[in-house]
């Protein structure tokens, strides 16, 4: 028998031989579902290559005109959305172009290192989704696809962007990120209708003035490239929402004059000076992430941005904090931690923002609003010391640092009526607490009272039931009243630098307290067992006391950090 005839008898088994995967058909009832609606799903299948029942699902519809068929030919439709991402897809044949009538193509998650031109044929295109393949470059023919509304590409091998990307006139959402792009097309400049790009983790080295002819864009992330600038033009880009710098070589903050930029993130960058030029550009900004830069020094103008919700300086090299920053009405977020800070303890940054915040505001110094008016009937004999601003919008009772051995009336006058929520009186000479703080019972919650000459605790304090935190370091005391029992809030207490030989027995009663600094003392002794008490003890410094031996009892503190 001839070699043909062989051949042609092994032919004939052919129909009795499993079908390899390439050769598998779409499930019957998938197809006649997808002629229904419209819409075919083969994600996630294994496929090599798109059957050709996909290519030709419209023509194959069965001409059924009985009206007891399910398949009744007036009820199919075209084919619109068709979904075949997370294959491992080579190629997608010419054939496409039978599937004319499709809105959305999900090719993303494949291995697809060309796309066919015919793609181009499909004119009511508006999605197309192509990450994470192989491609090396994008046919032409993409750009005639004048419905075009989005266009990922992100995770591929893209070295450039075709020149006549700038048809795609519809084109709102362009992902070109994790790529290898040096440069970008001067036609991207005509995507009119852009409203958000990505460029990230490529690897371009400036950027083009076109970028700022895209006044609709909201979102440009342009994070982890080669950037050594950016270009003041982007100023033109009216509606930029969100501005992504992060991971790029910029030694200075982009003076940016966009009115509606809410959100700027340039973290990781070299940047080590903030000029107040800049700064005073943010004029919408809400989020300003900085961390992980060189930064030396937080000027004054930044109190100026009230918009301010977020602010992130984390891992910089900023050794102060101005006073003024706890006046932005709405910062709610204020990250400083690896930065060397001085004067700042490290409890106090351990505890989040609103008690940084409210550290800052016990800082704040203005100069009187009226000093070079005459004095009035109605002006305090001690005005020029009286911050009534601190006191009417921040809640702030200051009279520290001024020597004083007692606090004058006037400024509980000015207090009269106003929600006094801290009030500061450390540094001064003071051998008494004064009694007028009881008019505060009501909206204090924190008292400094530190560097004094107090040698007792007034009795009439313990009636401060508000108090959450109290800071009597660098004083004379030798023991605490019984009736700070009352003190229920209490959650701070700082008796630092004073003349304490044993742990104060009123502090075992207050089961609120997270926070005692009792260092550089004479305390000879605690009771382990009833600090276990104190549930919600989380920080214990007695450091430079008397304490012969630590009782091993005190790893029963299981709260203690």
């Amino acid at each position: 028998m001839s070699r043909l005839g062989r051949g042609a008898r092994a032919d004939s088994l052919a129909g009795f031989r499993p079908k390899s995967k390439e050769e598998e058909e779409v499930p019957a009832g998938l197809l006649k579902a997808a002629r229904k609606s419209g819409q075919l799903n083969l994600s996630g299948r294994a496929l090599t290559k798109v059957p050709q029942s996909v290519y030709r699902v419209n023509e194959e519809a069965p001409q059924n005109v009985s009206f007891g068929a399910s398949d009744r030919w007036w009820e199919q439709t075209e084919l619109t959305k068709l979904l075949l991402s997370s294959n491992q897809i080579t190629e997608i044949s010419e054939e496409i172009k039978l599937l004319p009538a499709l809105v959305t193509l999900d090719l993303h998650d494949n291995q697809l290192s060309t796309l066919h031109s015919a793609v181009g044929e499909l004119q009511e295109l508006q999605t197309l989704r192509l990450s994470h393949n192989q491609l090396s470059s994008l046919p032409v023919e993409v750009c005639t696809l004048k419905n075009l509304r989005s266009v990922t590409l992100q995770q591929n091998l893209l070295e450039n962007l075709p020149a006549e990307l700038g048809q795609l006139e519809n084109l709102t959402e362009l992902d070109v990120s994790n790529n290898r792009l040096t440069d970008l097309p001067q036609s991207l400049g005509r995507l009119s209708a852009l409203q958000k790009i990505s460029l990230s983790h490529n690897k371009l080295s400036c950027l083009p003035d076109c970028l700022s002819q895209l006044t609709n864009v909201k979102l440009l992330d342009c994070s982890n490239n080669q950037l050594s600038d950016v270009p003041a033009s982007l100023a033109h880009m009216l509606f930029l929402e969100q501005l992504y710098l992060r991971h790029n070589r910029l030694q200075r903050l982009p003076q940016l004059h966009a009115p509606a930029l809410k959100e700027l993130y340039v973290g990781n960058n070299q940047v080590g000076v903030l000029e107040a030029e800049q700064l005073e550009c943010l004029k919408a900004i809400s989020v300003l992430e900085l961390r992980d830069n060189k930064i030396k020094a937080v000027p004054e103008q930044m109190s100026l941005l009230h918009t301010l919700t977020r602010l992130d300086l984390t891992n910089n090299d900023i050794s102060s904090l101005p006073a003024s920053l706890s006046l932005l009405p709405n910062l709610k977020v204020l990250l400083v931690e690896g930065n060397p800070l001085r004067g700042i303890r490290r409890d106090l940054l351990t505890k989040g923002t609103n008690e940084l915040l409210k550290y800052l505001r016990g800082r704040v110094k203005e100069e009187p609003e009226s000093s070079d008016d005459p004095p009035t009937a109605m002006t305090f004999p001690s005005q020029s010391k009286i911050n009534v601003h601190s006191i009417k919008t921040l809640g702030v009772l200051d009279y520290s640092d001024m020597q004083a051995d007692s606090i004058p009336d006037e400024l509980f006058l000015a207090a009269e009526g106003q929600n006094v929520v801290t009030a500061n009186f450390s540094k001064n000479k003071l051998t008494s607490i004064p009694s007028r703080l009881l008019q505060l019972r009501s909206s204090l919650t924190e008292l400094n009272l530190g560097f004094n000459r107090l040698d007792h605790f007034s009795v009439e304090v313990c009636g401060l039931l508000q108090l959450t935190h109290l800071d009597l370091r660098n004083n004379q005391l030798k023991d605490l009243p019984p009736d700070m029992a009352n003190l229920t809030k209490l959650r701070c207490i700082i008796l630092s630098s004073n003349r304490f030989k044993s742990f104060p027995e009123v502090l075992y009663q207050l089961s609120s307290m997270e926070t005692v600094l009792i260092a550089n003392n004479q305390v000879s002794g605690v009771d382990p067992a009833r600090l276990a008490t104190l549930e919600h003890l989380s920080t214990l410094d007695l450091s430079n006391n008397d304490l012969l031996s630590i009782p091993p009892e005190l790893g029963l503190c299981t709260s203690l950090r």
